[in-house]
Order: structure tokens, then C-alpha cells, then sequence
């Protein structure tokens, strides 16, 4: 074992240590190191302490990965010693250890460093900081390696940060090291473990309060996700009562002398509406009366979900004891370990830049808009590709290119994905100089925006890329929702791509088929797909690396062990918040046209607590804990898809579904417009009424059409005139009767959630109870001054060392006349003196 002493560094032949003083040679465990610690003031003290006592209570905090090579380039031992000097100035000690490939630095802080943050943290005439740190020996783990990545990751006295010297080479990594997680991964990170509850407590003492956050938010978004998921099966069994009596079903199945109109070039022929039998039960599955119901019980289960979220992460925040946590203060102490001279950020804001920054915003999104085009052409040229290059699909060319549009869709979405995120740092970049206090480079550190907090560097990216994430995501949902089939004119005079190719129409059964399609093949592939290559990718590169030989020794083996780990980013825990929110988007925005699309949710997201639990803790290296009250932002964003939600339910029950159409027709057109009848169905004649006619002898090319001799009209879908294809009454009618339920539904379902977020309070009452007792003992404890009595020492010293009476608890003999003394002494009464504290 090798242990650098003040001056130690790195030796291209290995870790070299300062000459011991003449004399014998101490034993190896007993060799000192000489470190430097803070003491109460800003000065600092040179110290001895002996290493065997040290390393025996106290474990490293952080572990440096320096290559072997560089140790062979004086410049970057140079930089390496400068590095840890001035760590040594700031209180901090290290030990060098070197195997055949790589150089380690252990790296640990006096616990004179944590006593300066106790101070800097604690309230004014308090018995304790306020947070974790409560008893005056208790230092947590987690407040230790935040603190000394913090100092890490600051500007040193060369200007270097950890993060510069690993972007040059002179490190290779750093990162805190794993310890004491046998518990979690015993009751946590396992997957016989998935319907246990998990441990919040232990996860947020091992990895932090946002960390813990996450999970608790994951595992309450599961739970909620059960009765959406038991309503939406509900809704979609529903379907399979009607689905042999649905009487627009029947008139499809039955419908064989109708013929429909060709809707493309790659089958040029007329095709039997009773062939579309099939298509038509399964699309009643989906598009029935239930629908509506269903969208608006989402609504509703929406703003439900995150009012008992507030509740739930109150009531979770207050036994943390970080209810009234203030980051600003939190950032401030860091700097000032990190830097006497620290000066706090001021708020900034430049209209000039964020003007800047909303046009590229709105040139990516239209960017985005842009890919859903490039869709809509795939799909065009792969219709006339697989009718010439498969005729054997004859009728299921359309099914085929749905199918095989959602798959590139899917793989768009994977590389838009990394192209968004370089986007958003740009954007965060732009017109900004680097943060002094770079983020963790454990948990990132390129966010390089100059905000005032790493959560305000945070908020401005997720704003930025998930904002962008959502547009590739939904881009060809919004596309096929309300823009396919709408704009390809009639059968006589269709609308080509460059004159050529006829643009795709909708499926026979209507365009909510195509929107199921789509929403169950990215959704599937998204929570299948996606997750086996976040678990897998991960597993088998930590398997590779465990392969190489490891030390003999129990320390140098730990630290190569947590070397060996998989790294970790800024994008870490940023990575799960997106998947999570892209899901959230997809069970609740097009929920109305993919009932299932809460329960897929509800059995991926049970595997993905335990997919993300067993990578933290087994498979990637330790994160740097974060404080956090809150899961921050990503609340803006739940509420945002919220009512997005409502928006675009509304308009799909509107414009893409059958239920407006039906409800006209019975209505105002069908048997029962004068009253219901018994024998008949409401909706007979329904499917005739629906289906535009188009004269065949109308068509530029009548004879290329395959059975044209036989026959005379086509049907469409379409409310058009059979003279000129031009709108109906009907038709615009029908336009205000779906503009009248949009506007109608939005109201109602704000209105709805407006109601439910009244009704739920964020906080529980019990919660702003418990803090209005620890505001009042708070109170009490500190005193406040008896009539006569000025706030100078002698009178602080006397109420300090004199016994305390509780107020407003516990027992109340002897104080109503002392407290009727200070609130009457005054004329008149002073509010203030009414709590009154016995020994004053």
C-alpha cells in the first residue's frame, strides 16, 4: 500500500511517497498523512492525524481514475499534483493506489468541512441545522460525497474544475464510491421483489432525496395507474358484447352489391364494403359510446393523480424534515466550503436572447413537423413499392405500409432523440459564458448555461428538450389523427405528391384503425423493446469489464469493482423523468383512440421500477446524491400533458372517431329522429348515409380500373354532393356539431379538473399541522424577550441557560397569569408578547 502524504504524487513509475524522517521505519498501517482542515474561522490548520484511526472510522468518499500513461507526461502529473493540493488546502486528504492499467486516488474530507456547512445551514439561534444533519456527530453519506463532489467540480486556484481535467485527459473518471447497499439490493433490486413496496427511506439515505423522489413518484404513478387500467379494459371488453350486434357492423358485413371508390394507385380496383367486415368489428372495440366516457374519466384521473401526488410528496418531504428546504441557501453554503471569496448568482434576463432562443425552439419544432412529413412520403412511395414489388399482399398493401410506417416512425424517434438533446444544450448554451460551479460530473456536468442553481440549469434543459421530445414523439399521431385522408380531394380529382403518387387515405374502417395501429406498435415497442436494450446494454458491458483480473487487496478491489461499473451522466436520472413523461403523454393524450394504453402502462412501468432499481445498484456506478423537495419541473410537464390531454381527446372524439357522425344521424337522419321504435335500430341506414356516391364514368381513366364495366357509382368516405363532389348541408351541419362537442367537451373536462383540484388540497392537513408545530416549537425554543427585557447579551445569556416552559402544549398550570401579564403589560396589548416563555 501506498499512501501519499501532503506533497505526494504521481510517479510515471508509480505513486510516490515523501522520504520518511531518519529514524526506524513506521509500520505501513501506522504512516501518517498530513492534511489540511478548516477550522472555525477562514483560516486553516496544518494537522497530523494518523492514518490506521482515519481510514478504520471513515471510508473514502471519492475515488480519481488516472491512466498509467499520462502518469508519463509531466504536464498532466503536474496538473494531477496542482489538483490535489489544492484539495489538500481545502481540507481534504488522499491515498494513491495503482494496479497494471489504471491509478487511483481515494479522496476523503475532514469532518471540519462538514462542521462549516452544519454552521452555514443552521437557523438563526437554532440547536441544529435544519435537514439531515441533526445530531453533532451525524454525517450521512449522502451530505458527504455531495459536498465533496461540489468542491470537486468548483474552479480551482488553476482554474481547472474535475470536469476540465477529465475532458483533458489528466483524469479518466471520478465518481463516489458504492457502500453498504447489500440492504437494497436484498429487498429493492431484485426481481422477485416487483409487488413489494419499495423502501423510499433506505433508497433516499443511500442515494438521495431526488433520487428517492423519483421513485416514490414512479411507484405512486404505478398505483394510480390501476383503475385507469381496470376502465380502460372495461371500455374495450365492452366492445365484444356489440360485437356481433353492432348495426353498423352488420350493414358492413351485409353491404355486398356497395362497391368503394379506389383509394390508391398500387390497387386500381373496386373493392366490396362487406370485405372490410373484419376491420369494422375490430374498429367498434375501440370507437364506441364508451369513448367518450372514457376520455373524460382520464381528464379527471389526470388532475386526481397529481393533486394526491402534492399530498403524497408533502406528507414524504415532511418526514425528511426538508418541508421548508431552501436550495438557494443550500447553493450558497457549497460555494462558500467550495470558496471564501463566493459571491451568489444573480437573477438574469435577457429578452434579446430568449427572443433568440423561442425562434430556434420554433425552427427545431417545425423541424420536427417536418419529419411527419417525411413520413407521409415513406408511406406513399412504400404503398406503390409493395403493390409492384409484393402483389401476393393484394389487399393488405395498407395494412403493411401502417405497420412498417409505425417501425420507422419508432426508429426516427431513437435518433431524433440524441439529435434533441444536442439541440436543447445548444439552446442552453446559447449566448451564455460556463457556469463557474459546473453541475456533478457523476450525475453530468454539461449543462453549461449560466443559471443561479444546477435545478434552474435542470429546469431550463427539461423545458427545452422535452418540448422537442414531444413533437417527434406525437408529430405522426397528430398527422394521422387529423390531417390523413382529409386533404386527398375526391376520387375524380385526388392530390398527388409531386403530380405522381396519390396521397394515402385513411383505412376502410376509418382513420381510428390507422391511429390504434400506430399508438400500439410505438407503445409497444417503447415498453418492450426499449426496455430490454436499457436493461441488457447496461448488463452485458458490466459483464465484459468484471472479466479483467482484480487486486488482491480488499480496498484497491472495491474501488477497481466501482471503476467497472457502467458510468453515469447528467442524463441519468434525467433519461427516466423523460421515458416516463413520453408514457404519461401516451396514456393520457390519444387515450380516447388506445383505451389499453394505461394498462401496457401499468405492467411496463412494474418492471421498470425494478429495471431501474437493479441498474443503480448493481450495474452502474453510484450516483451523486441530490437534495430535492420536489421532483421540480417535470410537475410543469405533467400539467401541461394534462391539458394537452383534454385538447387533443376532445378533437379525436370530434373529428377522427365515428361518434359525432352516429349521433347526427340518429338524431336528425335516422328511423328514430321522431322517436325511438322498438323494432328498428336507431342506427339503420346508417352506413348508406355516411358514403359519399362517385359516378365511375367521372374518372380520367375509367377502363384501367379493374370491374369498371360492371360498375356505375363508387361510394367514398365523404359528405359530398355526387354531382361535383362539393360539401353537402349535411356536411357543414355535421362541421358545427363537431366544433360545438370541442368546445363543449374542453369546457367540461377543465371545468372538471378545476373542481377536482379544489376538492383535493396539495397538502394534507395533517401535514400543515405538523409544520405548524414545528414552526411554534421553533418559536419557543428560541425564546422571545418578557416585557423590559432588551435583546442584549445578558438578557440572551439568562434566557438561554434558564429552564424553557412549553407553549401552546403539553402542560399549561401556572402560565395563563404570566401570559396574561405580558399581553396586558403593554397599552395597548402587544400581540407579539402573548408567548410568553417561563424562566424570563
Amino acid at each position: 500500500m501506498r499512501v501519499s502524504p501532503l506533497r505526494g504524487h504521481a510517479h510515471p513509475d508509480g505513486v510516490r511517497a515523501e522520504a520518511p524522517p531518519a529514524g526506524p521505519a513506521p509500520h505501513l498501517g501506522e504512516e501518517s498523512l498530513r492534511i489540511l482542515v478548516g477550522t472555525e474561522g477562514d483560516s486553516l490548520l496544518l494537522m497530523d492525524i494518523n492514518t490506521t484511526e482515519t481510514e478504520a472510522s471513515e471510508p473514502w468518499d471519492y475515488v480519481l481514475v488516472a491512466d498509467r500513461c499520462t502518469q508519463r507526461n509531466p504536464r498532466q502529473v503536474q496538473r494531477q499534483q496542482q489538483f490535489l493540493e489544492e484539495l489538500e488546502r481545502k481540507g481534504f486528504c488522499y491515498k494513491a493506489r495503482e494496479d497494471q492499467e489504471k491509478v487511483f486516488f481515494g479522496i476523503r474530507a475532514d469532518n471540519r468541512v462538514f462542521d462549516r456547512y452544519r454552521r452555514l445551514l443552521m437557523e438563526p439561534e437554532a440547536t441544529a441545522p435544519r435537514g439531515e444533519l441533526a445530531g453533532p456527530t451525524s454525517i450521512p453519506a449522502t451530505t458527504r460525497i455531495r459536498i465533496v463532489n461540489f468542491v470537486l467540480n468548483s474552479k480551482m486556484a488553476a482554474g481547472d474544475t474535475l470536469q476540465d481535467l477529465v475532458k483533458d485527459g489528466v483524469f479518466e473518471a471520478g465518481f463516489p464510491l458504492h457502500k453498504g447497499e447489500e440492504d437494497l439490493k436484498k429487498k429493492w433490486a431484485r426481481w422477485r421483489n416487483m409487488f413489494q413496496q419499495q423502501p423510499i427511506g433506505d433508497i433516499r439515505n443511500y442515494f438521495g432525496e431526488k433520487v428517492a423522489l423519483y421513485f416514490a413518484w414512479l411507484g405512486w404513478y404505478t398505483y394510480m395507474l390501476v383503475p385507469a387500467a381496470v376502465v380502460g379494459l372495461i371500455i374495450f371488453l365492452s366492445g365484444f358484447a356489440h360485437f356481433e350486434a353492432s348495426q353498423i357492423s352488420r350493414e358492413i358485413c351485409e353491404a355486398h352489391d356497395v362497391y368503394m371508390c379506389p383509394r390508391g394507385d398500387h390497387n386500381p380496383r373496386y373493392q366490396r364494403l362487406s370485405e372490410t367486415c373484419a376491420f369494422a368489428k375490430l374498429t367498434h372495440l375501440f370507437d364506441n359510446e364508451g369513448t367518450v366516457l372514457f376520455a373524460m374519466f382520464m381528464a379527471l384521473w389526470a388532475t386526481v393523480f397529481l393533486e394526491l401526488w402534492k399530498r403524497e410528496r408533502a406528507r414524504v418531504v415532511l418526514q425528511w424534515d426538508l418541508y421548508g428546504w431552501d436550495e438557494d441557501q443550500e447553493e450558497m453554503a457549497l460555494g462558500l466550503i467550495a470558496c471564501p471569496d463566493y459571491q451568489p448568482r444573480l437573477h438574469q434576463h435577457s429578452y434579446m436572447r430568449s427572443t433568440v432562443i423561442l425562434l430556434l425552439s420554433l425552427l427545431m419544432i417545425c423541424l420536427m413537423i417536418g419529419m411527419a412529413h417525411v413520413l407521409v412520403i415513406y408511406r406513399v412511395l412504400a404503398a406503390a413499392l409493395f403493390s409492384s414489388a409484393f402483389p401476393f399482399l393484394g389487399e393488405q398493401v395498407t395494412t403493411a405500409v401502417v405497420v412498417t410506417g409505425a417501425l420507422v416512425h419508432y426508429v426516427s424517434i431513437l435518433v431524433m432523440t440524441k439529435i434533441n438533446k444536442y439541440v436543447a444544450l445548444k439552446l442552453c448554451d446559447f449566448g451564455e459564458r460556463r457556469a463557474p460551479l459546473s453541475p456533478s460530473l457523476a450525475t453530468g456536468g454539461k449543462i453549461q448555461e449560466k443559471p443561479r442553481t444546477f435545478s434552474e440549469r435542470e429546469s431550463k434543459f427539461t423545458i427545452k428538450f422535452f418540448t422537442l421530445q414531444f413533437f417527434a414523439h406525437f408529430s405522426s399521431l397528430i398527422y394521422i389523427a387529423f390531417i390523413l385522408g382529409r386533404i386527398n380531394g375526391n376520387p375524380g380529382k385526388s392530390v398527388r405528391l409531386a403530380g405522381l403518387w396519390k396521397l394515402e387515405e385513411c383505412h376502410l374502417s376509418g382513420c381510428m384503425m390507422d391511429l390504434f395501429v400506430q399508438m400500439a406498435i410505438i407503445m409497444g415497442l417503447k415498453q418492450t423493446l426499449s426496455n430490454c436494450m436499457e436493461y441488457l446494454g447496461p448488463w452485458l458491458a458490466h459483464k465484459c469489464r468484471s472479466m479483467r483480473a482484480t487486486s488482491q487487496d480488499p480496498e484497491l478491489r472495491h474501488w477497481q469493482r466501482n471503476y467497472r461499473l457502467n458510468p453515469v451522466n447528467t442524463f441519468s436520472l434525467f433519461g427516466e423523468f423523460m421515458e416516463m413523461m413520453i408514457q404519461y403523454g401516451f396514456t393520457t393524450v390519444f387515450v380516447a383512440a388506445f383505451p389499453l394504453a394505461p394498462l401496457l402502462a401499468l405492467f411496463s412501468n412494474l418492471a421498470e421500477i425494478r429495471l431501474d432499481a437493479i441498474k443503480m445498484v448493481r450495474l452502474q456506478r453510484r450516483l451523486v446524491p441530490r437534495k430535492a423537495k420536489d421532483i421540480g419541473t417535470w410537475l410543469l410537464v405533467l400539467e401541461i400533458i394534462g391539458m394537452l390531454a383534454v385538447i387533443a381527446n376532445g378533437m379525436v372524439i370530434a373529428f377522427t372517431s365515428e361518434f359525432i357522425p352516429r349521433v347526427v344521424y340518429k338524431y336528425r337522419y335516422g328511423p328514430c329522429r321522431q322517436g325511438a321504435h322498438p323494432a328498428v335500430d336507431c342506427l339503420t341506414g346508417y352506413v348508406n348515409h355516411s358514403l359519399s356516391v362517385f359516378y365511375t364514368k367521372d374518372f380520367q381513366n375509367p377502363v384501367e380500373i379493374e370491374g369498371s364495366e360492371n360498375v356505375t357509382e363508387c361510394r367514398y368516405r365523404d359528405y359530398g354532393a355526387a354531382q361535383n363532389s362539393n360539401f353537402t348541408e349535411q356536411s357543414w351541419f355535421l362541421l358545427a356539431i363537431r366544433l360545438a362537442f370541442l368546445i363543449l367537451f374542453e369546457h367540461v373536462a377543465l371545468c372538471v379538473k378545476l373542481i377536482a383540484a379544489w376538492f383535493v388540497p396539495d397538502v394534507r392537513q395533517s401535514v400543515k399541522n405538523e409544520v405548524l408545530k414545528k414552526k411554534h416549537q421553533r418559536l419557543g425554543e428560541a425564546g422571545l424577550p418578557g416585557p423590559g427585557v432588551g435583546p442584549g447579551p445578558e438578557s440572551r445569556s439568562t434566557r438561554d441557560s434558564g429552564p424553557r416552559a412549553q407553549t401552546w402544549s403539553g402542560p399549561r398550570a401556572g402560565q395563563e397569569a404570566k401570559t396574561q401579564s405580558c399581553c396586558h403589560h403593554h397599552h395597548p396589548p402587544q400581540p407579539w408578547l402573548c408567548v410568553c416563555v417561563g424562566g424570563l
